[in-house]
């Protein structure tokens, strides 16, 4: 008898897994604890979201996993996302967030189709020309504070994430380098220190006060939201509208390319893929085209006016 109830109990527990169950054994998965604290916060968020949101009379979690992989089920979950609608990169933040407990549920044979696996994202990123002009570069540097000078300079001349630049420590700058792993990637970099940037790490060396390079005016190392908080204050007193700290990165890989750095040179200083290198050049960060072109230009003009040999003009 007591053999046969756990048998009907353990019936009972596979009949009753929904999607809240799936949502468990991702959290228990090393999709998810393996992830940095930064990444499992907002897989977090957006759970939270999941388990909250009404569907009828219930909530949409209590759906049993033969409901999950219905095709039906993909227009309930946009429903959902679209309850996120007024801010695109909320909603697709959301949606990315189950399409990954579901693939991790397939990947582990609890479902056999993952409804979310191919679209559904709202947002859709135009970076095309943000880039930190001449002018933008001399309004940050007159209307931030040191500390933030320092991680616009670093930023700038390492063409490095804010994540990453934040966690620099002292120990990874030898006078004439600076090594850095990427938190996104792990890849490793060893970028050498341009003039203006050692001139100002060299000066701020001599009084540091914290294990990290970049501190704020307290001198504590800086929280990320500490961080944002006090760049936007900047922006804004700068006048600066409609860039990021993210665009220096772009703006570095520009930078380079206008300075005539193949796309291996540039690859080396920042740590992306040659493939993204040429992406950022050719799609997101186009604001030094008319510069490349210019310069193109003059290249051409000279050979035709130096060069016997050259097609006539």
């Amino acid at each position: 008898m007591k053999a046969y109830a756990d048998a009907l109990a353990s019936r009972k527990i596979v009949q009753a897994d929904t999607l809240d169950t799936l949502i468990d054994e991702f959290m228990r998965s090393s999709e998810y604890t393996t992830k940095s604290d930064k990444s499992r916060k907002g897989y977090d968020l957006y759970i939270r979201r999941l388990r909250a949101h009404k569907m009828g009379t219930g909530l949409m979690v209590q759906m049993p996993l033969q409901a999950v992989q219905h095709p039906t089920a993909r227009g309930v979950f946009k429903a959902w996302r679209d309850t996120m609608a007024d801010k695109p990169r909320t909603a697709d933040y959301a949606w990315v967030t189950l399409a990954r407990i579901l693939s991790v549920a397939k990947d582990n044979g609890r479902i056999s189709v993952n409804v979310c696996e191919r679209g559904g994202r709202l947002y859709t990123a135009d970076r095309a020309e943000k880039i930190w002009t001449a002018d933008d570069i001399q309004a940050i540097m007159q209307h931030a504070s040191e500390p933030l000078r320092m991680a616009f300079l670093m930023a700038l001349w390492t063409g490095q994430r804010e994540g990453d630049l934040l966690r620099v420590p002292w120990s990874a700058y030898d006078g004439s380098r600076i090594r850095i792993r990427q938190g996104k990637t792990g890849a490793r970099v060893s970028v050498p220190v341009g003039q203006p940037l050692k001139v100002a790490l060299d000066a701020a060396a001599q009084s540091k006060k914290t294990t990290t390079i970049l501190a704020n005016t307290r001198g504590r190392s800086w929280t990320e939201d500490g961080f944002r908080a006090s760049w936007g204050k900047a922006c804004r007193s700068a006048g600066i509208e409609g860039l990021t700290f993210h665009d220096i990165r772009g703006t570095a890989v520009t930078r380079l390319a206008l300075a005539g750095c193949s796309t291996s040179e540039i690859a080396a200083i920042t740590g992306h893929a040659l493939k993204d290198v040429e992406h950022i050049l050719d799609a997101h960060y186009l604001g030094g085209r008319v510069e490349l072109a210019e310069q193109a230009m003059a290249k051409l003009e000279l050979h035709v006016t130096t060069d016997p040999t050259a097609c006539p003009p």
